[in-house]
Order: structure tokens, then sequence, then C-alpha cells
């Protein structure tokens, strides 16, 4: 919110479309609230939609790739799944960072799974791994709604780069 009363004085056409943006994304949350799936491409629209909004906070300390086959674009999963693994990273990785970073969200079709993958600057903190209240409801969720055929892993690769990976039965 200071980013765009900020953005007011200096750019206001910038300021009308973070707030569209701001807009359309506290409406998908709470519409997000009431259905059990949302398709691949809907979540993509989404995570674009926040991107776009931290692209106007970060300027060019933030790049961003995404992909997605588009063979996965109908799959249904659960809503705001990639929407967390997006934010958690932004919010671990790229803010501690003066220099920003990079976010690549990629989603495939391996096997009969959907492969959702979010890389992104930044270093896992092992003390608060387990203590992160979105990752740990993503975890619990996935785990329900696919009685255990599903997965979540999060670890830190190499040149200070986190990979969260979610694996989700494609039926």
């Amino acid at each position: 919110m200071n980013n765009i009363k900020y953005l007011i004085i200096e750019n206001p056409d910038l300021a009308r479309r973070a707030i569209d943006l701001l807009s359309e994304l506290l409406r998908n949350s709470l519409n997000n609230n009431f259905v059990r799936f949302i398709s691949v491409n809907d979540e993509i629209s989404l995570v674009k939609d926040y991107l776009e909004l931290e692209k106007m906070r970060f300027e060019e300390r933030l790049k961003i790739n995404i992909e997605m086959n588009p063979d996965a674009s109908e799959h249904l999963i659960l809503p705001l799944s990639i929407q967390s693994l997006v934010e958690n990273a932004i919010k671990h990785g790229i803010e501690k960072r003066k220099i920003g970073g990079f976010i690549n969200a990629k989603v495939e079709i391996e096997s009969n799974f959907i492969k959702i993958s979010v890389q992104n600057s930044g270093r896992l903190n092992i003390d608060s791994e387990n203590s992160g209240i979105g990752l740990n409801n993503l975890k619990e969720r996935l785990q329900l709604q696919y009685s255990g055929n599903a997965s979540f892993e999060i670890k830190e690769t190499e040149n200070e780069t986190v990979l969260a990976t979610i694996l989700i039965p494609s039926k």
C-alpha cells in the first residue's frame, strides 16, 4: 500500500494499474476460498498479477520467468498452491536480498503428475523451514486432498537458489 501511495504522486497511471491488480488479487483470494479446485491456467493468471504488482515494488531487482506446458493448463489444482510458493519466494528470498533476484515458475506434466516448481534467489533458512504457516498449510491441504499421493519439497540448491516442488496426480 505504501508503494501505491508513493506511485499516486510519481506515476498516477502505474498507481491505477497497481490498485487494479491489488483489487483483482483480493477478489480472487476471496472467491478461491469457496472453490475446491482451480485450473492451472487460472492459478497462473493470479500468479502473474501478483508478480506484476511485486515487479512495481522491486523494479529491475526482480527477474521473472513463467513457463507452462499447454497440456497442463486445464488440469485442476488446489487454489493458491502456486501462489503460496511464489509469495514465499518473494518474502523469504527476494525481499531479503539487496540485489533482488529471480523467480522461475514452471508447470509441466511428468509421468502421471503435474509438476509445479518455483525456483528463486535466496537461501533456505533451516531454523524457520518448519515454522512457515503458508507452506505448512499447503502441505496439509495437499495431504488431505490427495490422500498422500501428492508431495511437496523445498530445498536449497547451488548458487544461493531455493527450489520448491509440488507433484500432484494428474488423474
